[in-house]
């Protein structure tokens, strides 16, 4: 039995994150904490999961919470993650960080984008979650950063592309739109019902927090530096993003030869689904689900591809992709606990 600890459980990915392990029989969730919720239960904040669990939220430091765990999931702010992760390696256990705090390789560039990094000495050991370009790095290792949800969508959205040398990475351009829970459950004026309903707006257009790391990985994949525009959008439906991307080709393609590149490519993957030709994904065919659907259309006019990605931003954006990569850590199949079929509708 694996126990593990959910540091942070009180927002809408750590209630995710006990949802999707609670009922497991190889999982014994021993610790959820939130500072806000200290002492009271889980089902009292999240009613759906009464009689499900009878977890209550403890305000517990990193060492307490280290003592009842094999592994951690971090799902706390920036910031925030940085001064408990040393605490828990120290203390032998394997950590899985849903913050930003150890995504960006370069320090710089984190601080530029972020906050002044506390424990920059472990940002070289942490890998990047993203099990479908790092599995195995992410089976040996201790400190697991997980990617945001953007980044997922777009990186997932590109690889085969760009290993294959297809597409100009200087002409990458990415447009995302995102339900509302990607702001989080914190109460803000801009996630207000009256504030998002019948609306569609850009938002931190040029300057959002996950650009750096969607250029990031975009660049390893290139195998150069490149500066990708990223422009995210803000819908009025609970949760999803679609990413639309566009790329200049380096030759003539038709849709249908990318296609089959990009089934060749994610032909393992157990949460990749390559929609054939003609078919284009929708967030709502993933909703509920660790899945990412991914469909192309090469404009032969301008000699552009526009490669279309949809996730549940909570799940494979989120607390899924944790789990998988929690899976992969342990040793046990990578899709336990992530058969999710999407909600329909």
């Amino acid at each position: 039995m694996i126990k593990v600890g959910i540091y942070g459980a009180s927002g809408y990915t750590g209630q995710e994150l006990m949802r999707l392990l609670i009922p497991r029989s190889d999982i014994e969730v021993t610790a959820v904490t939130s500072r806000k919720y200290k002492d009271v239960k889980v089902s009292k904040v999240y009613p759906h999961l009464e009689k499900i669990t009878n977890h209550v939220f403890a305000d517990a430091l990193p060492e307490k919470i280290a003592s009842l765990c094999d592994i951690v999931f971090l799902a706390v702010p920036h910031g925030e993650a940085m001064r408990a992760v040393p605490v828990f390696l120290d203390a032998g256990k394997k950590v899985i960080d849903l913050s930003a705090d150890y995504r960006l390789k370069n320090v710089d560039i984190y601080e530029k984008w972020y906050v002044k990094h506390t424990s920059p000495n472990l940002i070289s050991e942490a890998v990047y979650g993203l099990p479908e370009l790092y599995r195995e790095n992410i089976r040996n290792a201790r400190l697991v950063a997980n990617p945001g949800c953007y980044p997922t969508s777009i990186i997932l959205g590109l690889a085969p592309l760009l290993t294959r040398g297809l597409v100009e990475p200087a002409s990458i351009i990415a447009d995302s739109k995102s339900g509302v829970s990607g702001a989080g459950r914190e109460l803000q004026m801009s996630s207000l019902f009256c504030e998002v309903n019948e609306g569609f707006k850009a938002y931190k257009a040029g300057s959002h927090r996950h650009t750096p790391e969607i250029e990031q990985e975009v660049g390893i994949l290139a195998g150069k530096d490149v500066s990708v525009l990223f422009t995210p959008h803000l819908i009025p439906i609970d949760r999803g993003i679609l990413s639309t991307i566009y790329g200049t080709l380096q030759k003539r393609l038709t849709t249908a030869e990318i296609v089959n590149y990009y089934h060749e490519f994610y032909e393992s993957e157990p949460f990749i689904r390559v929609c054939e030709e003609g078919v284009l994904p929708n967030v709502a065919s993933v909703r509920g689900s660790n899945m990412c659907d991914i469909g192309i259309k090469v404009d032969e006019r301008t000699g552009r591809v526009i490669v279309i990605s949809a996730i549940d931003n909570l799940i494979k954006g989120a607390a899924g992709q944790a789990i998988q990569n929690m899976n992969l850590i342990c040793g046990i199949p990578e899709n336990s606990g992530l058969h999710l079929m999407p909600l329909f509708p």
